[in-house]
């Protein structure tokens, strides 16, 4: 009688997942782990709190997945508008942590609305594009445009330059699969090159040094260009093979900054070296590459822009932070997707590859 019992409870937990996905998504935790234990100076803390998020995302992750595309999409606008009005809060009420008001205290916990946008931002301007798809007209996209300029400037004075850049960039992504016409694409990408010199007056004092840092890290190499320089030199020192796990010697000297966060990928370049670095990016294309086939098989325009959206997304997040450790991009603050340390982050992440795996789950 238990073994009838017990089938039907597995497939029951089993029955909305992707097992393609699921597979990649367990080979990256398991990397993420052996990198965060080592990163942390073998903190039990930071993996059973790592082990807390990834249980509650996973929750996240099997409940979004369940859904329908269609009653998803319905918590769009109050989500949209939720966290308008958390950003807003932050700019009132918000915790300043080194020079930037980025988060809500709620007693029990601290978080990120900004997080909460990441997803919040493509539903919303999605949504309005599934509603308006039969009598789509050039001032739709202008009102797409100011969904996502709003929750971007709030970000920006926050100011999180990286988080604004990702927010908006989902955003446009969607702006794109929606089939924003490509005159109107390149006439932005020109308008914005020739506005950069009133882009650079604006930015603060720090983002214009992490610029130049980019391009000569060596010109302050114990003040801006240190993160910089030391993830290099640990990613560098790793070679083919890596110093292996637990041996990082950049890592456990306490040279390379934030590295169970954002520097997090220098830590696993020197202890898994190039291997390590190509066994990574190799998951993370498959995790791209299995959203793009979910993307092209959706039934509605609401889950080919979302799919879409959800994918690039995640394929960005990846590149910026790898591009930002390897020195070339500049230091914007993105955390690894799934192997960073971070509670909102990986609840975010969670709940997009459940909506992902949810718009698969309609054409079965």
């Amino acid at each position: 009688m238990q073994t009838p019992l017990l089938k039907r409870l597995w497939q029951f937990v089993r029955e909305p997942l992707d097992g393609w996905l699921m597979l990649f998504l367990g080979l990256v935790f398991v990397l993420s782990m052996l990198v965060l234990y080592s990163a942390s100076n073998q903190s039990f803390d930071k993996i059973d709190n790592k082990l807390v998020y990834t249980v509650l995302g996973l929750v996240v992750m099997w409940g979004a997945a369940r859904m329908r595309p269609q009653s998803i999409m319905n918590f769009a606008p109050p989500l949209y508008a939720l966290g308008v009005l958390l950003l807003l809060a932050v700019h009132f009420k918000g915790v300043t942590v080194n020079g930037s008001t980025r988060w809500l205290e709620l007693g029990i916990t601290r978080i990120q609305p900004s997080e909460i946008m990441k997803i919040a931002l493509p539903m919303m301007v999605a949504w309005f594009f599934q509603r308006f798809e039969l009598s789509l007209r050039w001032w739709h996209y202008l009102v797409a445009m100011a969904l996502i300029v709003i929750p971007g400037g709030l970000v920006l004075k926050q100011p999180d330059l990286g988080t604004a850049t990702l927010i908006m960039a989902a955003g446009f992504f969607v702006l794109y699969f929606a089939g924003l016409s490509w005159k109107v694409l390149i006439g932005g990408a020109v308008a914005f090159a020739a506005s950069l010199p009133v882009v650079w007056n604006l930015m603060h004092d720090y983002q214009r040094k992490r610029v130049l840092t980019l391009i000569d890290p060596m010109e302050d190499p114990l003040g801006a260009g240190y993160h910089i320089i030391q993830s290099m030199i640990a990613i560098g020192s790793g070679g083919p093979f890596g110093k292996g796990w637990l041996n990082g010697t950049q890592t456990h000297l306490d040279y390379i900054p934030e590295r169970t966060t954002d520097f997090i990928f220098a830590v696993y370049s020197e202890e898994f070296g190039l291997i390590g670095n190509v066994i990574l990016v190799v998951l993370y294309l498959l995790i791209v590459s299995r959203g793009l086939m979910i993307t092209a098989r959706a039934q509605t325009l609401y889950g080919r822009l979302m799919g879409g959206t959800i994918t690039m997304s995640f394929f960005v997040y990846a590149f910026v932070n790898m591009g930002m450790v390897a020195g070339i991009l500049p230091v914007v603050g993105v955390p690894l997707p799934l192997v960073s340390y971070g509670g909102t982050a990986t609840l975010t992440l969670m709940l997009g590859l459940g909506m992902l795996m949810s718009i698969g789950n309609t054409r079965r």
